[in-house]
């Protein structure tokens, strides 16, 4: 069969578990802060949640689409606006709820 073209699989190069280490790092300050809610720190826990979707919001700002890996949702801008007035609203409503008496 001289005419027939060759045919053969393309193997995608894998990604290794710590390439998605962006989420990674979020997720492990989501975490942290609600261990502090739980220990009944509810506003420096909501500031920590505040905080770990800055560094999101950040990290998606910075790296490229690639590198950023499961962090990266949709377009650059729709995350970033996304993530951006997540943690605007979270700091608002931290900081908004009063104090137990």
């Amino acid at each position: 069969m001289s005419g027939m073209a060759e045919v053969r699989r393309l193997h995608p190069r894998r990604r290794r578990w710590w390439a998605q280490w962006p989420i990674a790092i979020v997720l492990l300050g989501v975490l942290a802060s609600l261990a502090v809610v739980a220990l009944d720190r509810f506003r420096v826990g909501s500031l920590m949640l505040a905080a770990s979707l800055v560094l999101a919001f950040l990290l998606r700002a910075i790296l490229t689409t690639k590198r950023a890996g499961m962090l990266a949702v949709r377009s650059k801008p729709v995350d970033l606006v996304v993530l951006g007035v997540l943690a605007a609203a979270l700091v608002v409503f931290a900081l908004w709820v009063p104090p137990p008496a």
